[in-house]
Order: C-alpha cells, then structure tokens, then sequence
C-alpha cells in the first residue's frame, strides 16, 4: 500500500499485491495529479523507490512541472503524519479483524479505508500531531 494526505483532509491511496518499485510510485504520483489540482508538495522518506530512475524521468518529462518533491530527514516517523494513518486503520479501524485470506483482507481493508475517508478530523489530526497546519 501506498498513501497521501492532504491539508483538507483526504486520503489517496494505491494498493497492489506486489512490492512497490519505482515504477509503482510513478503511478502513485500520477494518480495525486490526477486527483489534486494545482501544485504538490509531496513530502517523503528517503526510500531508495522513491529516488529510481523512472521517478527521474518521470519528473523530467515534466512531472516536475506540478510536482514538488522533498525528503523527510533520515528516520524521522513522528514527522510523517501517514504514520497516523496506518496506525489508525491498523489499531482502531481494523484492530479486530482477524483475515483468513488476503481477498479477505483486502476488503476488509477497503472497508476500513472508506471510513476513514469520512473522517477528515482523524486525518487532518494525524497532520497536526506532526506539528503541520492544516
């Protein structure tokens, strides 16, 4: 699973059964300009995925035209407010929910996450614990 917030309160999310790569969050960042207008600031640890060549490309074949990208300082998780947010689906949304499949997860987990998408304040909270206005 991959994941963003926004100051307003949304959750963008991507979900597949294989391992992130790099091409893979090229994909994530086109479906934020997608569903964002305007500029992005997309702010993230310093994953090796993150810095692969198609992420290159992809920002100079203009990509970098909308998006803005930094890095969290090394290891820092208590300035990354998805933290929240996994620890909120894992713990409280899906705190409960023993799986015997991964279909069954997986709906589970969808499940989750349109709840969660109804509660901008669990969000935006998440932001602010990290000390960010929203």
């Amino acid at each position: 699973m991959i994941s963003g917030i926004t100051p307003a309160g949304r959750l963008l999310m991507l979900v597949q059964q294989h391992p992130y790569k790099s091409p893979d969050i090229v994909r994530f960042l086109q479906h934020l300009l997608r569903h964002i207008p305007g500029k992005l600031l997309v702010i993230w640890d310093g994953a090796p995925i993150h810095r692969g060549q198609p992420v290159k490309d992809f920002l100079a074949q203009g990509g970098a035209r909308r998006i803005r990208l930094e890095q969290f300082p090394g290891y820092a998780p208590d300035l990354n407010p998805d933290e929240g947010i996994w620890h909120y689906l894992k713990h409280v949304e899906l705190g409960n929910v023993c799986c015997h499949t991964l279909a069954h997860l997986r709906r589970h987990l969808r499940l989750a996450t349109a709840r969660l998408r109804h509660k901008r304040s669990v969000i935006q909270g998440c932001a602010r614990e990290c000390g960010y206005e929203v």
